[in-house]
């Protein structure tokens, strides 16, 4: 009873049928939909369908604006990603094209230029923003970098510059990391999903349709943890428990789905899954169960005195990531279901717990307890992240990072808080460049923010009143965006833990990042084996 669509046989035609798929599918997933090298696929059609480059922005104008419509409960917008390869990948160039469902005798490799018309107009509408100068949050572009990445290529000029204006890009590592791109399918901003694991269980293994995903997550909150720990044996006892609840959890959640799957609670699932059922009797076994941590500095902190950023939280913190991963693997090999460790967002977790926890125990520490004691809101710090305010020296910051956000396996990310002044093309081009170079950090964005004026449109920085309307005597609220944790939104609609983090973030402006390439990196307690861990500075 449901209406089915043939295969589509034009470029417009298929990214109507991708909104609608999104559209869709947010009915039966919580989370993020995603959709992997959505560049290589639809090329393509654009030489197929003879159009200009004109007529391809115009249709990527067309997708944006419908991408970005309040659809899901609560008018929030659908949650999307898609991977851009930017080059066809080497899986792919030898792959005939699809179109109208029907291979062609043409291989995608041979559409290179319509790749690069694709990028250079899909990043240009997102840089236009909306008809008031306000970002298209959705969907989130991830960029993959790889080792032979085509730093001067000019139809990358407008990837840079919507990366400094708004922010919106995430940049996938993979120069210094020993995974390749068609080994990660992004299913969001935070799962980075390792596919090597799903090729040992075979399936839908395929760049199109990557069948991949999570069937829930569980955060452990480590700043309790740290806080009731008596001794370390226990503190490793009592995460062991917590561990094993969460397993149970998320054991019992799958065989649930698969059953209501079964029974067509989950109708556009169950059709997209099918043959990953008929190979595997299952339906969801492609898919992660995945557990996350929130409050890895306030657990240091409360259990010895120190956060991460000191050589003995560090040392500590890097050693509850090993036993949960050890965990993780022992859960694997068990329940023969695949796991994954990630940086929970916990966007309102953060926030929740923090509260939760003062109540019961008033002297546990919290992200800003001195802000606290003086009537703030409480929060506590993203997964394994640094204190919000604890450096504005970009490397420092990398340096203490970059091991720790390494040991994830579901994915995590650096973000990169710009100031006051924008950055120009090549400041940001290099700056991506020098990071991915250097660090194992799996996913990067720069973050600036901003503001909209609904007489003036966008303006750079934080400007809570239009300064341009101030020139003419006028007074004029502006909207003010910044990234709550994976995506933009108004400062003025986060949670009031979120609020309270944002007041305290340190900037990396220009002036920052210039002073912290310009010194040696000195010994931090992050320093690993040579070459990695600390920028290697020219």
């Amino acid at each position: 009873g449901k209406t089915q669509s043939k295969p589509a046989k034009h470029f417009r035609t298929a990214l109507g049928q991708v909104v609608n798929f999104f559209y869709t599918m947010q009915g039966e997933a919580a989370g993020a939909q995603a959709f992997s090298s959505f560049d290589t696929y639809l090329a393509p059609f654009i030489r197929y369908d003879e159009l200009s480059y004109d007529q391809v922005k115009q249709c990527l104008q067309e997708f944006f604006f419908n991408m970005n419509i309040p659809t899901r409960v609560g008018f929030q917008t659908p949650f999307t990603n898609v991977t851009l390869d930017l080059e066809v990948p080497s899986y792919l160039k030898e792959q005939a094209v699809i179109i109208g469902g029907k291979p062609q005798d043409l291989n995608y490799g041979d559409f290179q230029p319509e790749l690069n018309i694709f990028n250079k107009a899909f990043a240009e509408v997102m840089l236009e923003g909306d008809s008031n100068g306000s970002v298209f949050s959705f969907p989130i572009p991830t960029y993959n970098i790889t080792p032979d990445f085509n730093w001067d290529n000019p139809d990358f000029d407008p990837i840079w510059q919507m990366a400094a204006k708004y922010g919106i890009p995430y940049f996938s590592n993979f120069v210094n990391s020993d995974m390749k791109p068609d080994d990660v399918r992004s299913m969001c901003c935070r799962l980075r999903l390792d596919k090597r694991e799903l090729q040992k269980r075979g399936g839908g293994l395929f760049g199109s349709n990557p069948l991949t995903g999570s069937v829930g997550v569980v955060t452990i909150n480590l700043p309790k943890l740290g806080y009731e720990a008596e001794s370390e044996e226990d503190l490793f006892n009592r995460l062991s428990w917590l561990m094993e609840m969460a397993k149970n959890s998320l054991e019992l959640k799958r065989k649930v789905i698969e059953r209501l799957t079964e029974q067509g609670f989950y109708p556009y699932s169950k059709f997209y899954l099918r043959h990953l059922y008929e190979k595997n009797n299952a339906y969801w076994n492609n898919h992660f169960s995945t557990i996350g941590i929130v409050g890895m500095n306030e657990c240091t902190l409360n259990f010895l005195g120190q956060g991460i950023t000191d050589a003995a939280g560090h040392e500590f913190a890097n050693r509850i990531m090993d036993f949960m991963r050890d965990k993780m693997e022992e859960y694997q090999e068990e329940t023969g279901h695949i796991y994954n460790l990630e940086a929970t967002p916990a966007e309102g977790t953060a926030y929740r717990l923090a509260r939760i926890d003062k109540m019961q125990y008033p002297d546990i520490i919290v992200a800003n307890e001195t802000a606290y004691q003086q009537g703030a809101q409480p929060y506590y710090t993203n997964s394994t992240q640094l204190p919000v305010n604890y450096t504005d020296d970009l490397f420092e910051a990398l340096s203490l990072q970059d091991t720790l956000q390494a040991k994830y396996t579901g994915g995590t990310v650096f973000h990169t808080f710009l100031g006051e002044s924008q950055l120009p093309i090549e400041s940001v081009k290099q700056l991506v460049k020098k990071v991915t170079a250097n660090f194992r950090l799996p996913y990067l964005t720069l973050s600036p923010t901003f503001s909209v004026c609904p007489d003036h449109g966008y303006i750079y920085g934080e400007h809570f009143q239009c300064p341009k309307c101030k020139e003419a005597n006028k007074t004029q609220d502006c909207t003010v965006f910044s990234r709550i944790v994976g995506y933009l939104r108004p400062v003025s609609q986060w949670n009031a833990g979120k609020q309270e983090e944002y007041k305290r973030r340190a900037l990396f402006d220009k002036g920052g990042i210039d002073k912290s390439e310009a010194k040696k990196a000195r010994p931090k307690a992050a320093e690993v084996e040579e070459g990695v861990g600390k920028l290697q500075l020219s």
